[in-house]
């Protein structure tokens, strides 16, 4: 027997018409007496984030509204300004990824009281990935998610660089989030297109979940029912199923990381102003079979959860087909804009990413990824 171990963060989630209810209680569990919203402006023009402000009441001490698609540096940076004029105590988070990666990006930017370039994760001289670690006390975490994405339980932001295009990932467990609400109102109010394509991103995440050689029965458990919920719930856009499928990835892909989809997904996404989910659905067929010689037991693991009986990756692409090539959604990178003459470029970008040291099958250079790139082109 090898090795293990599993150690699942502390996590409160209240999902139903009632769960903000929950949020003053939460509030005072963490001593808050000023916790500051922020969401996007689209949110606050529309009054959604309202029934989150009226249920936090005189622990309010404001909003900040000024969320950006991709969680751009200058955004979390007015984002941290802000927690810092309103001498914030707690964060409450409403929207989808971008609203949650820049509340906890900020969180830290407003901490460690330094350049997200200098706080990043970053390669060292012989070429191997380093997170420094980031001490100071950060600012507790509420989430309120409008979209089904993983970003609601991790403790990684990845924040976009408008300077060169690159994601910059700050990683801090402090900042997962102590408690989650899912209100049916707030998931019903997101447009179609953005909860499937978050719904997509977070299948991406799950599959690279199962084929990762770092999962131990408690992730795959969780991945593999989060990819049946997934698989069933995408077509009809089942957004309660989506949701819980997104808390189950992300706990999951805690203990086994992510592969080449995600980067090559946040490069393409940043690069052509493309959901990360839409980018993640036409590169995933070209992942699997990067890496299906390398993870054989990822793809058992995958067949199982699918109910189909061939283990080979041919198999698991053609069962997947339904979801990753559904009516209206893009077939090849060209479909998304993306020009061929970007492609090395992108694969650079991505081969800079942290999740690509998790990748089943080692990544020595970024020709490799551009392999991929080229055959999803």
């Amino acid at each position: 027997m090898r090795l293990s171990r599993h150690i699942a963060p502390p996590l409160r989630i209240f999902s139903g018409p009632d769960s903000l209810g929950a949020i003053r209680g939460e509030l005072a569990r963490v001593n808050s007496t000023r916790a500051v919203v922020l969401c996007g402006a689209s949110l606050s023009r529309d009054g959604l984030v309202d029934p989150v402000t009226a249920a936090i009441g005189e622990r309010c001490a404001g909003v900040f509204s000024g969320v950006v698609a991709h969680s751009p540096l200058p955004a979390v940076e007015a984002a941290a300004e802000a927690l810092h004029q309103l001498q914030a105590d707690a964060v409450v988070a409403v929207g989808g990824g971008s609203a949650i990666v820049t509340a906890r990006a900020a969180s830290i930017l407003l901490a460690e009281q330094g350049d997200a370039r200098a706080l990043c994760t970053s390669r060292d001289a012989s070429g191997e990935m380093r997170s420094p670690k980031l001490l100071a006390p950060k600012l507790p975490q509420l989430v309120v998610p409008t979209t089904p994405t993983t970003a609601t339980v991790k403790a990684g932001s990845a924040v976009l660089d408008p300077v060169d295009g690159r994601r910059l990932a700050l990683f801090d467990p402090k900042t997962r989030a102590q408690s989650v609400f899912v209100h049916p109102q707030l998931l019903e109010a997101t447009p179609r297109d953005l909860v499937v394509s978050a719904g997509l991103n977070t299948l991406a995440m799950a599959i690279e979940g199962l084929m990762s050689r770092s999962g131990d029965p408690f992730s795959d458990a969780l991945l593999m029912h989060a990819l049946r919920m997934l698989v069933r719930g995408l077509p009809r856009v089942d957004r309660e199923d989506l949701m819980m499928a997104s808390l189950m990835c992300g706990h999951g892909t805690d203990f086994t990381g992510a592969g080449i989809a995600i980067p090559l997904g946040h490069a393409i996404s940043a690069r052509f102003h493309v959901d990360n989910g839409l980018a993640n659905a036409v590169v995933m067929p070209h992942v699997l079979r990067f890496n299906a010689e390398a993870a054989p037991s990822g793809l058992h693991n995958l067949a199982t959860a699918l109910d189909i009986h061939d283990f080979s990756v041919e198999s698991v692409v053609d069962a997947l087909d339904p979801v990753l090539n559904a009516p209206g959604l893009p077939q090849r990178l060209r479909d998304l804009g993306v020009t061929r003459e970007s492609l090395p470029q992108l694969a650079s970008v991505s081969f800079g990413d942290w999740f690509v040291r998790d990748n089943p099958r080692k990544v020595r250079d970024a020709e490799e990824l551009l392999g991929v790139l080229e055959a999803a082109w």
